[in-house]
């Protein structure tokens, strides 16, 4: 029992510590990645790492205890929406910079920091002193006109520290805005006169426009009317040209149609004549192609009638043989038909006529060989005999005066049946039976009186 006892405790500790075990394993999220400090080491573990799976043993426990931190992979801001700077001159403003990076080195981030928060503060520290250095070696004009230069001077001043920390940025740090203090008015003033010298030169720029718009607008009034006016001598002389080249283009048009006229009439009379001939000889083709062509007409119709008419009698010569061919067809045919139908009626009536006969042979056959069945028949037949011998005595028995009667000790010593009568034992017996009447007063009576009666 105590052995039970200790192999049960064994068991449930084993299995507790299997649950704790269970209850310890970690995997890292793939936006993170989790560095443990063993006692000998230290390991990162997450995606693009050896392993994204480990077992968080408690610190407490010797030799095998660690101590994990945590640390974002994915990409991180810092953000400093008002941080107070100053210029070259320590003129006050307040800038907005936001910085994008992300851990390169989680080991080495892991050793610099405890948590994730620590080491957003010292990069923001980072951030403040490098945009602090930068700006405090320029003008505000100068960093006010030109922000994205300094987001690439805030970068480069800050990339040496980072390494330490095992951070990188991903972009050029951002100078978002700038904007006054609350006690200063700096930026405002220099908006302002920013804003009116670009008014000036706004209305300079407009003014000049406008008069180089209007000079334009003159020059081109003045062309625009110098060329209206050389347009309407131009069209002037050009209608003139026009008309004298239209006159005498319109004569020698008239003189032209005249003689194109006097052609044409010229080249419709050759026309009609040539029309007339060439349509006599047209016509004069054209009947004798006609005559040739009825004279080939008639040729091959009066062949046509005649193949029509030795074809028709060839045809009817090939019908006749063919009608007198299939009568003769016919007539064998049916006498062949009434010869077979013949043949098939005698068969016929043969076959029914020769039905009983072969069924008598061969129930006659079946009866020779079979001695049970002949015995069964023999008794069949010797009841219906004695039925009809049996029935022919009743009939004659009806009317018959008879009466037996058996002096017998027994029933079944006298006569057991009227036929007994007829038998060599009933005539023995009735002589007896006379016998035995004679021998007694009684009967001799009654001999005597059947004797007379008898007498006529």
């Amino acid at each position: 029992m105590l052995l039970v006892a200790v192999a049960v405790v064994l068991a449930v500790i084993g299995l507790g510590l299997f649950f704790w075990t269970i209850a310890l394993r970690r995997v890292v999220p793939v936006n993170e990645v989790h560095i443990v400090q063993t006692r000998k080491n230290t390991v990162s573990y997450g995606k693009g790492f050896a392993s994204n799976t480990y077992y968080e043993w408690p610190s407490r426990i010797p030799m095998i205890g660690l101590v994990r931190v945590t640390l974002p992979v994915s990409n991180f801001s810092i953000d400093l929406p008002d941080y107070a700077a100053y210029d070259k001159e320590r003129v006050p403003f307040l800038v907005h910079v936001m910085a994008f990076f992300r851990i390169s080195d989680s080991n080495t981030a892991a050793q610099r920091v405890a948590s994730f928060e620590e080491l957003k503060e010292q990069l923001t520290a980072i951030v403040q002193g490098s945009v602090r250095t930068v700006l405090a070696a320029h003008e505000i004009d100068q960093i006010m006109l030109d922000r994205s230069r300094f987001g690439e001077a805030f970068t480069k001043e800050v990339t040496p520290q980072l390494g330490g920390w095992g951070v990188e940025a991903i972009k050029n740090i951002e100078l978002m805005d700038i904007r006054d203090s609350k006690e200063s008015e700096v930026i405002q003033n220099i908006m302002a006169k920013r804003t009116s010298g670009i008014e000036r030169e706004s209305r300079l720029v407009v003014a000049d426009n406008t008069r180089q718009a209007e000079m334009a607008e003159i020059a081109a009034t003045r062309e625009i009317e110098m060329s209206r006016q050389q347009a309407a001598e131009q069209v002037g002389l050009r209608t003139a040209e026009k008309e004298k080249n239209v006159g005498v283009a319109n004569e020698q048009s008239s003189q032209q149609v005249k003689v194109q006229q006097r052609e044409t009439a010229a080249k419709e009379m050759d026309v009609t004549q040539v029309k007339s001939v060439r349509g006599a000889e047209i016509n004069r083709e054209v009947a004798v192609i006609t005559a040739a062509q009825a004279k080939e007409v008639a040729i091959v119709q009066a062949d046509a009638a005649k193949q029509v008419a030795i074809v028709s009698a060839e045809g009817s010569k090939q019908q006749t043989v063919l009608t007198a061919e299939g009568k003769l067809e016919a007539a064998k045919r049916n006498a062949e038909g009434i010869a077979v139908e013949g043949e098939a009626k005698g068969s016929a009536e043969t076959a029914i006529l020769m039905a009983p006969v072969d069924a008598q042979i061969k129930l006659a056959e079946k009866i020779g060989s079979d001695q049970g069945y002949q015995t069964y028949l023999l008794g069949i037949r010797n009841i219906e005999a004695a039925q009809a011998v049996g029935t022919a005595q009743a009939e004659a028995l009806k009317s018959a005066d008879v009466k037996v009667i058996s002096n017998a000790g027994t029933p079944g010593k006298g006569l057991s049946s009227v036929m007994d009568l007829f038998s060599a034992d009933g005539g023995t017996a009735v002589a007896s039976m006379l016998e035995g009447l004679a021998q007694s007063p009684e009967g001799k009576k009654l001999l005597q009186r059947f004797v007379e009666k008898q007498q006529p």
